[in-house]
């Protein structure tokens, strides 16, 4: 066998490094299961918004700066990010009357660092009413959480006041990640890019991520391995901020994230269907961090 050819991913401006794959990695194929269904579903919503994107993406460059992401995510204790959720696939309805507003006013209260808010409205029941109503009623950085696959996506959550959005590594090809990365920090936004796997790390990192989330669950499948996180926080170079992403419902699955090195932690149904949001959110709070951005 002769050796192996490798592959270049063209140079973005934003990115730490080339990425560098043998002949025989595994293709990218696109997402399958309800991951794929949302994707489709998040890119014929960009579609009907698609023609918008300049005139968006130059009013975007008017705004002021919002409230840092990072900073927000850099304590000494484990950060909360604490998510306004109303349904999900795997669970059905969570938190059918919630209000995005005081919802998230009641996080903070509790000590969350950052507001995560799904605007997916078929199978989450959210909206960008709820982002705008959420980053209107709170300081600290609101994140738009959604199966975002296009730059007008993106312009639209800066609009909407959002200071972040999240990007799932599995639903983006290996083409769009990097330019979704590039046009998000254009405009303003810190990107929170989701992994499950070594690989899908590897293409984060290539791709310019500085704030990296772990989910334990399977989006594809739903189904939740709780020792995700805490295998895949390790490799994440101390130069990012870490993140342990789904099935926290507790203190002490909060101190297991830290000991893996996370900085934060995103929750989201035991908070949103909380009687008590603002006192479940302080149930998390305080645990301290072993370091990492920080350093």
């Amino acid at each position: 066998m002769g050796p192996k050819i490798l592959r270049i991913v063209p140079h973005y401006a934003n990115r730490r490094q080339a990425e560098v794959q043998p002949d025989d990695a595994p293709q990218w194929a696109p997402a399958h299961g309800p991951l794929g269904e949302l994707t489709r579903a998040a890119a014929q919503r960009a579609q009907a918004i698609e023609a918008r994107a300049a005139d968006w993406a130059a009013r975007c460059r008017d705004l002021p700066p919002p409230p840092s992401l990072r900073e927000a995510l850099c304590g000494s204790t484990v950060a909360v990010i604490a998510e306004v959720k109303r349904a999900s696939p795997s669970k059905g309805p969570i938190a059918p009357g919630l209000e995005a507003a005081p919802q998230a006013r009641s996080y903070v209260r509790g000590g969350a660092a950052a507001i995560s808010v799904l605007t997916e409205p078929v199978r989450f029941g959210g909206s960008l009413e709820d982002l705008r109503d959420a980053a209107a009623a709170v300081s600290v950085p609101v994140i738009r959480k959604d199966f975002l696959v296009h730059p007008v996506q993106l312009y639209e959550a800066r609009l909407a006041g959002a200071a972040a959005a999240l990007l799932i590594v599995r639903a983006l090809s290996p083409d769009l990640l990097p330019h979704l990365v590039d046009a998000g920090t254009a405009c303003g936004l810190a990107l929170l890019v989701e992994i499950r796997t070594p690989g899908e790390l590897r293409r984060a990192l290539a791709a310019g991520a500085d704030i990296v989330g772990v989910n334990n669950r399977d989006l594809e499948t739903l189904v939740i391995d709780p020792d995700r996180a805490t295998a895949l926080l390790p490799a994440i170079p101390a130069t990012c901020i870490r993140v342990a992403e789904s099935g926290i419902t507790g203190a002490e699955q909060v101190r297991t994230a830290a000991r893996a090195g996370a900085d934060a932690v995103l929750v989201g149904s035991a908070v949103s269907a909380a009687a008590d949001p603002e006192a479940a959110v302080r149930t998390l709070t305080g645990v301290p961090t072993v370091g990492s951005a920080r350093q």
